[in-house]
């Protein structure tokens, strides 16, 4: 598959944070014996992963400006560029040694959707897509599922945990989501949920209470691979809403009505 130099600066800011964060998860897996545990390691570890990101990048195309998880909002010289990184989404799986998470970067360039990578250095999957350039995993070109009923469907989630809230309202939607569908799947990582229904491994995904860094790079690959993403009205503020629903045409429009049913 033949890359853009923009694709190509994005792909080996990625790779080599990933590195990086390989190393340390099998570090992270050894330390699951302590009893203090490994959270302040996992801490350093996406803080490394982001600084590594963000010089890569910097480096690449300087002036454009930066919304990163952990640093924050970096303003750049360049006002109509904006890259979003997530440097270690899936965190708690990291944290237990589960091999579920990701790098995830995106460029926006005003207010669009232009370009994202997705990568789990845990398998070496390699998700990317450019704006009208298609989507693909490694070389492989993708597309999202054609299942056109919610019956036939595996529809991925996101739970809130400890400390967040909703639970009652996620109890809910996850009644008239789990009363149509297959199965209900929470794998513990948003960007690489979205990339899976990209893939067409998940043939929907919702989820709220989420950071454009969490969302953007899977939204652009659900979209390049002929899905549809928006936020629960069926419009694109899912940045401002902080939330997300995902999938293809039928099982987009379907998963809208059960959470709207949900809403009461």
């Amino acid at each position: 598959m033949a890359r853009s130099a923009l694709l190509n600066v994005m792909v080996t800011a990625v790779l080599k944070a990933g590195k990086g964060l390989a190393r340390d998860f099998g570090e992270v897996q050894n330390l699951q014996v302590s009893l203090k545990g490994p959270g302040d390691f996992v801490s350093q570890a996406d803080m490394r992963a982001e600084k590594t990101l963000h010089a890569e990048l910097a480096r690449a195309r300087p002036g454009y400006g930066f919304l990163m998880e952990e640093g924050g909002a970096i303003a750049g010289e360049d006002e109509q560029h904006r890259w979003l990184i997530d440097p270690l989404d899936g965190t708690t799986n990291f944290l237990h040694g589960i091999p579920q998470f990701c790098i995830s970067v995106a460029l926006e360039r005003q207010g669009q959707l232009m370009a994202a990578v997705v990568y789990n250095p845990a398998n070496d999957e390699l998700y990317t897509a450019e704006r009208g350039g298609g989507a693909f995993l490694n070389d492989r070109r993708l597309r999202v599922a054609g299942r056109k009923r919610l019956s036939d469907c595996i529809v991925g989630c996101g739970i809130p945990h400890l400390g967040r809230p909703g639970h009652g309202k996620f109890l809910m939607e996850l009644r008239h989501v789990m009363n149509e569908t297959v199965g209900v799947r929470r794998l513990g990582s948003v960007a690489l949920d979205l990339a899976y229904v990209a893939a067409g491994r998940l043939d929907g995904f919702w989820e709220d209470g989420m950071s454009p860094w969490d969302m953007a790079a899977g939204a652009l690959l659900i979209r390049e691979a002929g899905g549809f993403v928006t936020d629960r009205k069926g419009g694109d503020d899912m940045f401002g809403r902080k939330e997300i629903v995902a999938g293809n045409e039928d099982i987009h429009r379907a998963l809208l009505a059960q959470l709207r049913k949900a809403d009461g």
